[in-house]
């Protein structure tokens, strides 16, 4: 997760986030505009070396469609709630896995930005 604070990983074992750098990389998470002022940037990384036991093409299926899940997940509460969100795939993979410091097992699927609908933000 990136926010403006910093870079965030999430621990599904502690049910929290992490801190895992203070520097903005929000500008980087996509190639559009908007994501340098989105509130907040997720950022969906699969890690195939805790997939061993399937072919390079099913890991890639397997992130694929949890990513598809989460997203979505996000989605609804996000309409919950009367935040905006978009999943985007334009993102430069490379570079941001680089400003991630992400290792060569880490492959970034898709990204989400959250924040508030323009026609919700006063004048």
């Amino acid at each position: 997760m990136a926010t403006s604070e910093g870079l965030y990983l999430y621990d599904a074992v502690s049910h929290a986030l992490q801190k895992v750098s203070g520097e903005d990389i929000r500008s980087h998470s996509g190639l559009q505009p908007f994501v340098a002022d989105a509130p907040v940037n997720l950022v969906y990384v699969a890690d195939h070396s805790k997939m061993i036991e399937a072919d390079e093409r099913d890991r890639i299926l397997y992130a694929a469609a949890a990513t598809g899940a989460i997203s979505q997940n996000v989605c609804l509460f996000c309409a919950s709630e009367g935040l905006g969100t978009v999943v985007r795939a334009l993102v430069d993979r490379e570079h941001l896995a680089t400003m991630m410091k992400l290792n060569p097992t880490q492959h970034i699927v898709l990204a989400q930005s959250v924040g508030y609908p323009a026609s919700t933000i006063p004048a």
